[in-house]
């Protein structure tokens, strides 16, 4: 099956465009997935930015979750399927917490390869 995903950056110093990967979304249309594995190293962030709100980027990372699993907690996106969801959180933004480039490849199981990204590249 193809899949797509998309690393979830923290950019603290927009100005200086230095970051840190907090997180990976993986969207399968032929599975019916849409998930995202979150996991903030908040000591990493703080040696790029000390005054970092921390709290404030946990809340965000939380929200690329709640949007991925749709329902109720995904407020406005609630309505909305699973694609639509996927290229509204990987529109580009310049905010702190903001989507990377999309990729894509073959997995016969998205999950395991949400997890297999997720390991390799946040954190």
């Amino acid at each position: 099956m193809v899949f797509e995903y998309a690393l979830v950056r923290v950019v603290p110093r927009l100005e200086r465009g230095e970051q840190v990967n907090a997180g990976v979304i993986v969207y399968c249309k032929s599975a019916g997935f849409l998930e995202a594995r979150c996991g903030l190293d908040a000591d990493r962030l703080r040696a790029i930015d000390p005054g970092v709100d921390v709290e404030g980027v946990h809340r965000a990372l939380e929200a690329v979750r709640r949007v991925c699993r749709g329902g109720a907690e995904a407020g406005p996106a609630r309505t909305e399927a699973q694609g639509a969801r996927f290229r509204w959180l990987t529109a580009p933004r310049s905010t702190i917490v903001q989507p990377g480039p999309i990729h894509s490849g073959l997995t016969s199981d998205p999950a395991a390869e949400l997890d297999r990204l997720a390991g390799a590249l946040v954190g």
